[in-house]
């Protein structure tokens, strides 16, 4: 149903051009999510948590009867929210190390119930044994203020795209809060590196003015 879809995925959220960087308000969502610690790129854990996602969410779907809204809406593109520490409220992230928390989650339609989530997973461990699957949630996550861009290519040369979002955010008065947030829309598996599209995405909020004043 393209209703659905659009209601699901925002243009302005899941689609952002290439070319600049823009200022968005992401709304609160509903997700499934699962979180993790190590490095992404080996780390088997990370991969496994891919799959206990992507198997609960298309097992969800399978539940409904055929024609419900539910079973009718796309399934999301993966996302990861990653970073080396929190301080006062605030995530860090040294894009030098290789061990990082990671957090990956998967969009839901707004009709999806914790109670559809639960039966999903025990439908699923009927059929295969998956131990990530006792540390998968359901919860809501609003990201606010945002800067945002699409970047092209691998994702080990992300950093000029980083440097531009940043560079954005400050040169606007914004300072950056969230983690480091990417949004995959390409299969890494079939799609060849330099033809990969990742949105990348901040959460912001306004500097404070003058001594401790906060802007308007």
């Amino acid at each position: 149903m393209a209703g659905s879809k659009q209601e699901q995925f925002p243009k302005e959220l899941y689609s952002p051009s290439a070319k600049e960087v823009t200022l968005v308000k992401v709304p609160r969502m509903n997700f499934l999510v699962i979180e993790g610690k190590g490095n992404p790129a080996k780390s088997k854990e990370f991969q496994e948590a891919i799959g206990a996602l992507y198997g609960t969410a298309y097992t969800m779907r399978f539940m409904f009867e055929k024609g419900h809204p539910i079973r009718a809406a796309a399934i999301g593109p993966l996302e990861g929210l990653f970073w080396t520490g929190r301080r006062a409220g605030r995530f860090r992230m040294d894009y030098k190390a290789r061990e990082l928390h990671w957090k990956l989650m998967l969009v839901q339609p707004r009709k999806v119930t914790k109670k559809a989530v639960d039966a999903a997973v025990g439908k699923l461990r009927e059929k295969k044994d998956q131990a990530l699957l006792s540390r998968l949630r359901f919860e809501s996550f609003s990201e606010g203020a945002a800067v945002q861009t699409m970047h092209l290519g691998p994702y080990s040369e992300e950093m000029p795209t980083i440097g531009r979002l940043l560079s954005f955010a400050t040169e606007r008065g914004f300072e950056v809060l969230g983690p480091h947030h990417e949004i995959y829309l390409s299969d890494p598996h079939r799609t060849k590196p330099e033809k990969l599209k990742t949105v990348v995405r901040y959460a912001v909020s306004r500097k404070p003015r003058g001594h401790g004043v906060p802007a308007r």
